[in-house]
């Protein structure tokens, strides 16, 4: 799972939880539908905003469809969204993530600096590349315009000069992808009128998407003597903060031009989250916007999570599957991220209901309102932190 956008479920106050699961559970299984179980593997959070987006804008109620119980979701079913906006979603992840499989083998990280494993995944992005081409051809989007952003990146890179121009111009690539992809959610709901303001904060999500993966990176870039484009252009923190700062100001303000049927969660999750993401990638990197310690969620003491009727001590009260099946039962549920994600799961000893870690408000992202003490216009009126702004 990859992605700038990872609200906490405590961010998503009311029912935004469920629509969120909703649309990233639909575009899983729009990609199992469309293109193969394989496929799956490209789910992410950036783009479920896509599906987001149709939905917010179409008049009539939103597509969904029952799914089976999955691991993910704690073996519960769910309704998820289905129809053009999850298969739109499904296309546009699979360009994403071809164009991240070909940059890997470009740069021969890890295991690719094999040469067999690199042209395995070589051949893996050409085919997710063509099925994300024939997969939008039905919806009436041309993926070719993602596809040429994907070609021209590599140049996009050894071309960009010094500082913030430079920077800029390895960006644009992906500015204009993003662009198109958010622009066609207009034209799938029916709303002409709202291509050019989805447009540009397409754009500006775009330029973030690539900024913070930038800022993530860069530590790990420099040692490796892999390519980033902060230290190719010399752009240092502050200047890349300003630039996102600027950057998800305007995805606000064209947000803001938009004709919306149901807007809370496209913009829980392309203002709130956005800004909180942004913050959250400077602090961890060491630059401007640092976070407290004390509220800093790597820093929490999980141990104020625990459950006290839980089944400590290897489950002693209560042991019904053994140290083994515990163990194996534990491991499972760290994988599928349930100890941490899910509202509740069962114990892998006792089988007892218990909470996740982030059952409760205290992993320093779960002000719905961000902070906001007296509530005026924190949230521009959209009742998106249910504080009756």
């Amino acid at each position: 799972m990859f992605g700038i956008l990872r609200p906490c479920r405590h961010t998503l106050p009311g029912g935004l939880k469920a629509d969120w699961t909703g649309h990233l559970c639909g575009l899983c299984l729009a990609l199992r539908d469309e293109h193969g179980q394989l496929a799956r593997t490209v789910t992410n959070y950036d783009g479920l905003v896509v599906s987001v987006l149709v939905d917010a804008q179409t008049p009539a109620e939103p597509r969904r469809r029952r799914a089976g119980p999955c691991p993910l979701r704690g073996f519960r079913t769910a309704g998820v969204a289905t129809g053009e906006g999850a298969r739109l979603a499904a296309a546009v992840s699979l360009v994403l993530a071809s164009a991240k499989l070909a940059d890997h083998a470009a740069d021969g990280d890890g295991a690719m600096s094999r040469r067999p494993v690199a042209a395995a995944a070589q051949a893996l992005s050409r085919r997710w590349a063509g099925q994300a081409r024939s997969g939008s051809a039905a919806l009436g989007f041309d993926a070719g315009v993602l596809l040429d952003a994907v070609a021209r990146q590599p140049a996009a890179e050894l071309s960009a000069g010094n500082g913030v121009a430079g920077l800029l111009a390895a960006t644009e690539p992906t500015e204009t992808a993003t662009a198109a992809a958010f622009a066609h959610t207009a034209v799938l709901a029916g709303r002409p009128g709202n291509v050019a303001p989805l447009a540009e904060a397409g754009r500006l999500f775009g330029r973030l998407a690539h900024l913070l993966d930038a800022v993530a990176d860069r530590r790990a870039d420099d040692v490796a003597g892999a390519w980033n484009p902060l230290t190719a252009t010399g752009t240092d923190l502050v200047t890349a903060r300003r630039l996102a700062d600027d950057a998800t100001l305007g995805v606000r303000l064209a947000l803001a031009d938009v004709d919306w049927e149901r807007p809370r969660l496209a913009h829980r999750l392309l203002v709130h989250e956005l800004e909180r993401a942004v913050g959250h990638a400077f602090a961890h990197a060491g630059g401007p916007g640092k976070t407290d310690p004390e509220t800093d969620p790597e820093k929490v003491d999980l141990t104020k999570h625990r459950d006290p009727a839980g089944d400590t001590a290897g489950g002693r009260f209560g042991n019904r599957r053994g140290l083994l099946g515990g163990c194996a039962a534990a491991i499972g549920l760290c994988c599928t991220c349930q100890l941490c994600c899910a509202d509740e799961f069962p114990g892998p000893w006792s089988g007892q209901r218990r909470q996740g870690l982030c059952a409760n408000n205290d992993c320093g992202f779960c002000d719905c309102c961000d902070g906001c003490t007296d509530c005026c216009d924190c949230c521009d009126g959209c009742d998106c932190c249910d504080c009756n702004c």
